[in-house]
């Protein structure tokens, strides 16, 4: 694998969050392979664990935009790995809550991991469980 290999990786990891940003879900899911999956692992029983296949994916992203007034996912730090199928971004998000009732603001981490035609086969999304339980309400829902 190339430079070039992680520079379209990083490339198609800043459209994965251009396209979440503009809310064009289908060409967001489009990015996945078919097999393609998001894994949640600190989804902590009070969010969704992820989806796997690109049905599962729309059905899990296609509801997400309709529920806010706006996302923003600056990125702070991207890197192709030494194996540059793989990516490993740090980004914000700060997403508009409905009804003018403030954000919701989260840290995350994420790594990306391509197959050879350069499509998403899993994305990993690391985020801080307590900031979105409280963000949304969910903190009673903690055990």
């Amino acid at each position: 694998m190339t430079t070039e290999t992680g520079t379209r990786n990083k490339a198609t990891v800043r459209k994965f969050f251009q396209l979440l940003e503009e809310e064009n879900i289908p060409a967001f899911v489009g990015l996945f392979a078919e097999e393609g999956k998001q894994v949640n692992p600190y989804a902590s029983g009070l969010f969704p664990a992820g989806a796997e296949g690109k049905k599962a994916l729309m059905d899990y992203w296609e509801p997400v935009p309709g529920n806010f007034d706006g996302m923003q996912f600056p990125i702070h730090e991207i890197y192709a790995m030494e194996d540059p199928s793989i990516v490993y971004v740090k980004y914000s998000g700060k997403i508009k809550l409905r009804n003018e009732t403030g954000y919701y603001e989260n840290d995350y981490y994420s790594i990306f991991k391509f197959d050879e035609e350069g499509k998403i086969r899993e994305y990993v999304e690391i985020f801080n469980p307590i900031v979105a339980a409280r963000g949304f309400g969910l903190l009673d829902s903690i055990k």
